[in-house]
């Protein structure tokens, strides 16, 4: 089968170059915190219609996954190593949550619930980076919890893109360290990112176009290099910091899907 190398005839050079610069920044924050790299990525939606610029940001997230779980191996968990602050139970919890998502986008006011969680994500982010240690409420994951909230984490990956959400507030509550952190919540996305990109392939195989794989060529050599300087700054951070800078990015997430939500919102209510 013959490839054309076919670039949107909406992107401009100009548009392309900014393009790059949003996804190269998406690189560095997600290789910096682990998650994140759809909150940044997402202001390409003002560049790229969202059947193409949506399977583009799950398909160089998962390159990003997985480079960065390559690099910082010695820190992830097996597979095969059950308990609570394995991986394992919140992927079971979040492949079984990822379709009564997609069911829900279809029978809710999808735009009214992404303004309230992204709302709420932003408070909740600001909260945690203003208060006092001792202010901290301290949980105890075990397996039920785990398998909870990444059937939580599913759900709302299914109408907000962004799964990762209740495993990093889940993970801050429990006050695990930078690693344990990021060898729950990477494997977490990397798998939620494959699983809708099969979905995806399956109910709308149109979404890889020659546009998108064109994208995908021409991205990937800018996305890489980036994730990598990310995970360099991160291996220099202290605990403290990348707690901060998890939560920046929560909040940074949450605007993103408020900004959404409002905008969704605005395109169903006719104009007065």
């Amino acid at each position: 089968m013959e490839f054309n190398f076919a670039l949107p005839p909406e992107l401009s050079l100009a548009s392309t170059v900014l393009l790059a610069l949003i996804l190269a920044a998406s690189g560095v924050m997600s290789g910096l915190s682990g998650f994140g790299f759809s909150a940044i990525g997402a202001i390409s939606l003002s560049l790229l219609s969202p059947m193409l610029a949506i399977p583009l940001l799950m398909a160089l997230s998962t390159a990003n996954q997985l480079l960065s779980i390559g690099q910082l191996r010695a820190d992830m968990k097996p597979l095969r190593q059950a308990g609570p602050n394995s991986p394992v139970p919140y992927l079971i919890g979040g492949v079984i949550g990822v379709p009564v998502g997609l069911w829900l986008l279809a029978i809710l006011p999808v735009p009214t619930l992404m303004t309230g969680f992204g709302g709420f994500l932003m408070a909740y982010a600001a909260y945690s980076i203003a208060k006092p240690n001792s202010a901290w409420l301290k949980v105890t994951p075990n397996t039920r919890s785990s398998l909870v909230v990444g059937g939580v984490g599913g759900v709302l990956g299914g109408f907000t893109a962004f799964p990762g959400a209740p495993v990093v507030m889940w993970a801050g509550l429990a006050q695990l360290s930078k690693e344990e952190i990021r060898s729950i919540v990477q494997p977490y996305i990397l798998t939620m990112q494959i699983f809708s990109l099969l979905l995806l392939a399956v109910f709308h195989p149109a979404s890889f176009s020659a546009e998108f794989w064109s994208l995908l060529l021409l991205l990937l050599p800018v996305v890489l290099p980036c994730t990598l300087l990310g995970i360099t700054i991160y291996k220099k951070l202290s605990a403290v910091n990348f707690r901060r800078i998890a939560f920046f990015m929560l909040g940074s997430s949450g605007l993103g899907i408020f900004v959404k939500g409002v905008h969704a919102v605005k395109t169903l209510v006719p104009a007065i």
